[in-house]
C-alpha cells in the first residue's frame, strides 16, 4: 500500500504524518490489518529494536475522588464495587513496589485518587519515593497525584522522581462530554508543569469512550504536540456502576489500528500498551508487541490483569525481551534518558492504568465484598464482561501482589 509505505518512511525519519493519513490507518479494513501491524512494526524496531518495557502500578490510594471523569470506577458517584483504602504507608508501598521489580518491572508508577495533591501530600509521596529507591537504586519511579500546583513538580524531583503522569484521555473539543470538574487545558498544564521541573513526561489517551477517528486522531496529534516521553494507550475498561458501563465498542483489530496509529504519530516515543488490553486485545496481545514496546506488568489500579508470569511468557513467545534496568529506553535524539538512579506512564489517568488514577479520596480503608458477575440479560450481545475483574489482591489487601 502507498499509504503503508509513505508512513513507514516517515516514521524512520520521525517525520509527522498527516491528519488524512493518521484517519487511514484507522479506517483500513480487516483484510489489511497485517500490513499495517507490520508496517507499525518497522517503525518500532527502528527505534526500540525488539526490546519491552515492564512497568508496574502501585494504587496508593483508591476510591471516593471527588472528580466526575466518566471513565474512572473511583469517581464521584460511582457504584463500581471497588477496593477503596486511605493512603499507604511508604513500607507498604515499597515492599509493593518490591513485588514489581522482583517481577522484572524497570519503572513503577505510584498512583493516588484525588483531583490533586495537597503539599502534606506531596510531602507523604516524597517519602514514598525515598523509601523505593534506598531498596531499589536502579528503579525509575513515575508519580500520578493529578493536577499539580505550583513547585510539587519541582519537589517530586528533588524526592527522586523521575517521570510524571498525566493522560489528555481524549480530544479537547470532546472532553467537556467525559469531564465537567476539569479541563483538557488543566492536563496539558500539568504536564507542562512537569516538563517545566525536568521530570519526564507521560501522557496519554483511552480509547473505546464512543469517541469518532477523528476524536483519536485530535487528541493523539496533541500528545505529539505536547512531546511526553512516554504515551500509555488506555482501552476502556467498561465498570459497572459508571457511567460508559455500556460502552463496548473496540475488537482487537481496531485495538491494533489505534496502536499503529500513535506508533506512526509518535514513532520515537515509549509508546506503552496500558489498561484493557486483556479485554478488548484478548488473545491477540502478542500482536501489539509489534506496534509498543511498553506494556504493565500484572495488575492495574482497581482491575487485575493477566499473571504476571503469563505476560513474561507472551514476551518471550512472541519473540521479544524484557529492557534491563540499565538499558535506556529512549533514542539517543531525545536527549538525557529517564535513570532511576537519577532522581517514563503509565499514567488516566493512573500512570496508564486508566481505571483509577487522578480522582481522590481520604476516607478510611474499607472491607470490600467479592464483586458480584453481570446477569447475562443485562450485557450487550457479543462482549465480554466477565473479563473485568476488580483488584481484590495486592496494594490494599492482605493477599500478595500478582507480578
Amino acid at each position: 500500500m502507498d499509504l503503508l509505505t509513505a508512513l513507514v518512511d516517515k516514521g524512520l525519519r520521525r517525520e509527522l504524518p498527516t491528519r488524512d493519513e493518521a484517519l487511514a490507518v484507522l479506517a483500513t479494513p480487516d483484510d489489511e490489518l497485517l500490513d499495517v501491524v507490520a508496517a507499525a512494526g518497522r517503525v518500532r524496531r527502528r527505534w526500540f529494536g525488539r526490546r519491552v518495557k515492564l512497568n508496574y502500578l502501585v494504587n496508593l490510594k483508591s476510591g471516593l475522588c471527588p472528580e466526575d471523569c466518566s471513565y474512572c470506577s473511583q469517581r464521584l458517584g460511582s457504584q463500581a464495587d471497588i477496593l477503596k483504602y486511605t493512603w499507604l504507608k511508604p513500607d507498604e508501598a515499597a515492599k509493593a513496589a518490591g513485588a514489581g521489580v522482583a517481577g522484572g518491572a524497570k519503572r513503577v508508577c505510584l498512583v493516588a485518587s484525588g483531583r490533586g495533591p495537597t503539599d502534606r501530600d506531596v510531602d507523604r509521596v516524597s517519602r514514598t519515593i525515598e523509601a523505593i529507591k534506598d531498596q531499589n537504586e536502579d528503579v525509575e519511579v513515575c508519580a500520578c497525584l493529578g493536577l499539580l500546583s505550583g513547585g510539587q513538580a519541582e519537589r517530586l524531583r528533588a524526592a527522586g522522581a523521575d517521570a510524571y503522569n498525566h493522560n489528555l484521555n481524549t480530544s479537547e473539543n470532546t472532553y467537556g462530554d467525559i469531564t465537567t470538574t476539569h479541563t483538557y487545558a488543566d492536563r496539558v498544564d500539568t504536564v507542562h508543569r512537569a516538563q517545566a521541573a525536568g521530570l519526564s513526561a507521560c501522557s496519554g489517551l483511552i480509547a473505546g469512550m464512543g469517541e469518532t477517528d477523528e476524536d483519536l486522531v485530535d487528541v493523539v496529534f496533541g500528545l505529539r504536540e505536547l512531546d511526553p516521553d512516554s504515551v500509555p494507550v488506555n482501552f476502556l475498561i467498561p465498570f459497572e456502576g459508571t457511567p460508559l458501563a455500556k460502552e463496548w465498542n473496540l475488537t482487537p483489530q481496531r485495538c491494533l489500528r489505534i496502536l499503529a496509529m500513535v506508533r506512526f504519530v509518535c514513532p520515537d516515543v515509549e509508546v506503552r500498551l496500558a489498561g484493557g488490553r486483556e479485554v478488548h486485545l484478548r488473545t491477540m496481545q502478542p500482536l501489539a508487541l509489534h506496534l509498543a514496546n511498553s506494556i504493565f506488568l500484572g495488575d492495574y489500579l482497581t482491575s487485575e490483569g493477566q499473571a504476571g508470569q503469563a505476560d513474561l511468557d507472551m514476551i518471550a513467545d512472541a519473540g521479544f525481551e524484557v529492557e534491563g534496568a540499565q538499558t535506556r529506553t529512549l533514542p539517543g535524539h531525545r536527549g538525557a534518558d529517564v535513570c532511576g538512579s537519577s532522581g517514563d506512564a503509565g499514567c488516566a489517568a493512573g500512570c496508564g492504568g486508566h481505571e483509577g488514577g487522578a480522582c481522590g479520596s481520604h476516607e478510611p480503608a474499607v472491607s470490600v465484598p467479592a464483586a458480584q458477575p453481570v446477569p447475562a440479560e443485562e450485557a450487550a450481545p457479543g462482549v465480554r464482561t466477565d473479563l473485568v475483574a476488580v483488584r481484590r489482591r495486592g496494594a490494599g489487601t492482605d493477599l500478595p501482589p500478582n507480578a
